[in-house]
């Protein structure tokens, strides 16, 4: 069966082809299409199984605008069936998914036959009683059906799964096994294997790995063997002292075996049940909401309803009913009565956010059950949520009632005054949007504003996790296809949906002006360089910013607070290791050197060198006034590289083959050749050591052969992009064209690149290349061929999904063939994908998970919520696990026993025209009780004493020395202080704000 990568590109490297085969052959009967049921079935659907039935028999209410986003108004005047209105919209997320659906009352009296012909049961909104005589039909089944069961009640939610007894899983993890090198394998019993330049190995007592490549013990070669860990560096493997002596290299790999996952029925699990714990601050706290959503359970099978809100009679049986229920527990737990009371009070209401969690938790369940990949939850997740101060929750018949329940009037009308600032709309962008139009985040009536900023373009792979995108809106901006999407969830929202990076360039934009607008800025972005931007911005004008981010199954969530808490700037990741350049140019050991090998070759060529040579014709417009500089002896950077081109250039398709078989020879024969005569294979190193030994490995040149597929698609495809450079039709028929004996260009390959990256163009250069390019550019000015068409080229931007282009066929030929030439084993292409275009590997499950997760955050900052009660969260939904912390409480620099600041400190100082240098340290002295010894404008020192001339600038004014632009109302400056001890260094400040006149904030411009 085939995989669309188009649509599928990302998911592939988060499950792989055979599980993603393994769904695509599976149904799933999902029951109830709620805030939850629509989320989970949201997810599936996108996922790509092969059907789903929507199983659902209510009716659509003004409350479900609030919680279901596939609903209208339009659904609930006509009184539709929830499942009837939601059925074409989960459809068209996926046209490979057959989504149909049933209205069939499901109760204790259904004959349960028909889930025979499902792989999965999942049940939403169902009394406990039913879930456990579903569980024990699925559980029975040989083999068994897969069961899910979820629920979300207000502010507590719990997911409960059984796979039967006896469910094999083919990958627990779902890390790619790393190969590390060996430096050395003891011949003893046991038999010590040690990790070459003290890489860590990572493994586990009780793990496998396999042997290649080892010279000298080649026994192992082939073989696996169970560990045990030593060190970091170092593990046993068995007796080897009957074995070879080891001499040199060798890899070795982690094998991942299957293991086998046990589940119990739900009625087993109810009174002794295995949890997960997400806050180790509050180990007791699932065992204790588990209770009381079994009181819950109760409460709705004897009344028929849950318990009403804010009722105190209710309450009070349902905190009876909790203590009975506990007595019962095989681990008995306290009863929590203040959490009692606040499930009892909004038990009946509905937090979108924390239905999007659950939502993406279960729907992974679901695909773990379908594909046997990555470990299932064991038995429950729940989740219980911060509860809210008593105030007005009674319902108002509008689409936030079950907001309302939850957090109350009051916190439901600082949502809808909110004005948010959210930067990206991809994944986690269109959740958010999703999240925050369900909330009434930003509502027009209210004077609220949700503004969205992504100058990206939607395309076909966007749409496996991006839902609010549609076939039709390929080639579309996301911020504006994101924004009429939201309005269609509801109209009341007031967007205002952008094109813009935000970075430097867009500062007069995005300026102090308008970030003081805001209540919020949240980040949807996915690299960290634009996060660190947005998060100076944010600080600099004391915003709150929520910042998330997801890779494959895992996903994060950070919540900066002003003074409270850390920013985003605050931390850094440890720096990505860099392939040695000396490595990647002649020394290659594993395959990601030469995949980036290929995709460093296809830049150089097809992109860097194109570019500099129209910079240089721009710039020197005319051939014979270079011709002439360059004859007078003057240097002209780039002159010999572009001439080189110029000279080189071809005219006809031929040509273009022709250069590519050139090219050919040059990377995968000749690169060889030279390197096996500059260091033939038996040549040592001082200390006696083989030179060719792990982890160099030696070349062995290729012979080209036409008839080779990866032979053919290297020529054709490098071909084709040169023919796209030096914009030159090219033709499709290309096996009769002879391209094994040409010599139309070059007359010497060289097979030796520069020691220096392709973009340093300061190279020395011998007179004889001098003569050279002369007479190369004087031929080509006497031969008529320096046209103005002939002095541009296209440079080609490597673009890796669209297969028309040949872009992958290039990089990963030349992979492939380079990992031929030295013995390393070859990618598959969607492997040479992944690494060459540096994709990250995205599922929506992990997605719906960590934007639910922002959301709920989002809450508290409106509430102006504690720091006790902010949460980070990390979870890692393949294992599963799942850990909420506390944020990182801000530190406090001492300037001295009195003064002290934080990152979001800033010290204002306003002056006017004629205020000095000398007038601002003394403000600065009189304001803040300390005086300055040093003052800096960006990069420009204004005041440093020790500077020849400065004291002389303390009678200059401000506007003087800073020049501001007109209209510019104020600048940021850096202060520091003489410390307090002779010797010490200089004590810092936070920024001072100048303003240049008493005006301030109207207007600003940062």
């Amino acid at each position: 069966m085939d995989i669309d990568d188009s649509l599928y590109s990302r998911q592939r490297y988060v499950l792989g082809d055979s599980a993603m085969q393994k769904m695509a052959r599976s149904a799933v009967f999902l029951s109830g299409i709620g805030a939850l049921g629509v989320e989970i079935a949201k997810n599936i659907v996108l996922a790509g199984v092969k059907a789903v039935t929507l199983h659902d028999c209510k009716r659509c209410e003004v409350w479900d605008l609030g919680t279901n986003f596939f609903i209208r108004e339009e659904d609930v005047h006509s009184q539709k069936k929830r499942v009837e209105a939601v059925h074409s919209r989960v459809a068209e997320l996926n046209p490979y998914v057959q989504v149909s659906v049933s209205t069939d009352v499901l109760d204790e009296n259904t004959d349960l036959s028909f889930l025979k012909r499902y792989q999965c049961v999942v049940l939403t909104e169902t009394k406990l009683s039913l879930q456990k005589r579903i569980d024990h039909f699925c559980h029975s089944q040989q083999p068994p059906i897969k069961f899910i069961g979820c629920d979300v009640f207000g502010i507590c939610s719990r997911v409960f799964c059984d796979f039967g007894e006896a469910f094999e899983v083919s990958d627990p993890t779902g890390e790619e096994p790393k190969e590390l090198f060996i430096q050395n394998i003891s011949q003893e019993n046991p038999g010590v294997v040690t990790c070459m330049d003290s890489r860590t190995h990572g493994l586990q007592t009780g793990q496998s790995v396999c042997f290649k490549e080892i010279n000298g013990m080649t026994e192992l070669n082939g073989t696996t063997h169970q560990v045990t860990v030593l060190s970091p560096y170092s593990f046993a493997i068995g007796d080897t002292s009957s074995f070879q002596p080891y001499a040199h290299a060798g890899i070795f790999r982690l094998v991942k075996m299957p293991k086998t996952f046990t589940f119990e029925t739900m009625e087993q699990q109810l009174s002794d049940p295995r949890l997960l714990t997400p806050d180790f601050s509050k180990p007791e706290a699932p065992l204790q909401l588990h209770t009381i959503m079994l009181a819950l359970d109760a409460f709705l099978e004897q009344h028929a309803r849950l318990p009403n809100i804010g009722c105190l009679q209710d309450a009070e049986l349902l905190l009876k009913c909790t203590e009975e229920i506990s007595r019962t527990l095989k681990n008995k737990v306290s009863v929590n009565q203040e959490l009692v009371r606040s499930v009892s009070r909004c038990a009946r209401g509905c937090l979108s956010p924390l239905a999007a969690v659950v939502g993406g938790i279960a729907s992974q369940e679901v695909l773990k059950a379908l594909t046997g990949k990555f470990s299932p939850l064991q038995q429950w997740v729940i989740q219980p949520l911060q509860s809210l101060p008593a105030e007005e929750f009674a319902p108002r018949g509008d689409r936030y009632d079950a907001l309302r329940a939850c957090i109350g009037e009051s916190l439901c009308l600082k949502l809808h005054t909110f004005q948010v600032f959210m930067v990206g709309c991809g994944a986690i962008g269109c959740e958010m949007l999703k999240n925050m139009a369900l909330m009434g985040v930003g509502l027009s009536r209210c004077s609220g504003e949700i503004c969205i900023t992504d100058p990206d373009l939607i395309e076909k792979s966007n749409l496996n996790r991006q839902f609010l995108f549609r076939p039709q809106h390929i080639r579309k901006p996301k911020s504006t296809t994101a924004a009429a999407a939201s309005l269609e969830i509801n109209p009341e929202l007031q967007i205002d949906a952008h094109l813009n990076k935000v970075c430097p360039a867009t500062e007069d934009m995005y300026s102090d002006a308008f970030f003081s607008r805001l209540n919020l800025v949240v980040t949807a972005l996915d690299n960290v360089e634009a996060r660190r931007y947005v998060d100076s911005r944010s600080v600099s004008n004391q915003k709150a910013l929520l910042d998330s981010g997801t890779m494959g199954t895992k996903g994060h969530t950070e919540i900066i607070v002003p003074y409270l808490t850390e920013s985003y700037n605050s931390h850094r990741d440890p720096p990505e290791e860099e392939i040695p350049f000396c490595t990647l140019k002649s020394f290659p050991a594993v395959i990601e050197h030469t995949i980036q090998w290929a995709r460093d070759k296809f830049e150089s060529a097809f992109s860097h060198k194109p570019s500099i040579y129209n910079m240089f014709w721009q710039t020197h417009s005319s051939a014979q006034e270079v011709l002439r500089r360059m004859m007078a002896g003057e240097s002209m950077e780039g002159s010999f590289q572009v001439i080189k081109l110029l000279s080189r250039r071809p005219t006809q398709w031929e040509h273009c083959l022709a250069l590519a078989r050139l090219k050919f020879d040059k990377y995968f024969k000749r690169k060889a050749l030279q390197l096996l005569h500059s260091f033939p294979l038996d040549t040592r190193l001082k200390d006696g050591s083989l030179f060719w030994q792990s982890p160099k490995r030696p070349p062995s040149p290729i012979e080209f052969e036409l008839s080779d597929p990866l032979h053919f698609s290297f020529v054709v495809s490098s071909a084709r992009l040169f023919a796209g450079i030096y914009n030159i039709p090219h033709s499709e028929e290309v096996r009769g064209t002879k391209i094994t004996k040409c010599e139309y260009l070059y007359q010497h390959i060289e097979t030796d690149e520069t020691v220096k990256k392709p973009d340093q163009l300061q190279m020395t250069v011998s007179s004889e290349e001098e003569r050279q390019a002369i007479s190369q550019l004087q031929k080509a000015i006497s031969s008529s061929s320096v046209t103005p068409g002939r002095l541009r080229m296209t440079p080609t931007f490597f673009e890796k999904d669209d297969d028309s282009n040949v872009h992958m066929d290039f990089v990963a030929s030349a992979s492939a063939l380079r990992a031929h030439m030295y013995a390393i084993e070859a990618a598959d292409r969607l492997q040479t994908k992944r690494i060459a275009g540096k994709i990250i590997p995205a599922i929506a499950t992990s997605t719906a998970a960590v934007a639910g997760l922002v959301s709920l955050e989002l809450i508290k900052v409106a509430g102006g919520y504690g720091f006790e009660l902010f949460k980070n969260c990390f979870f890692n939904l393949a294992i599963p696990v799942m850990v909420l912390t506390e944020t990182a409480q801000v530190k406090r620099t001492q300037i001295r026993d009195d003064i002290s600041f934080s990152i979001w400190d800033r010290w204002t100082i306003f002056g006017h025209e004629d205020f000095t240098l000398s007038d601002f340290m003394n403000a600065v002295k009189e304001e803040y009780g300390i005086e300055p010894t040093m003052v800096v404008h960006g990069v420009k020192m204004l005041y440093v004493p020790v500077m020849p001339g400065h004291n002389k600038r303390l009678k200059l004014t401000m506007h003087k020395l800073i020049k501001p632009s007109a209209g510019r109302k104020y600048v940021d400056l850096t202060v520091s202080f003489a410390p307090e001890v002779d010797g010490d260094e200089d004590l810092p400040s936070p920024p001072v704000r100048y303003y240049f006149s008493r005006e301030r904030e109207s207007g600003e411009t940062a």
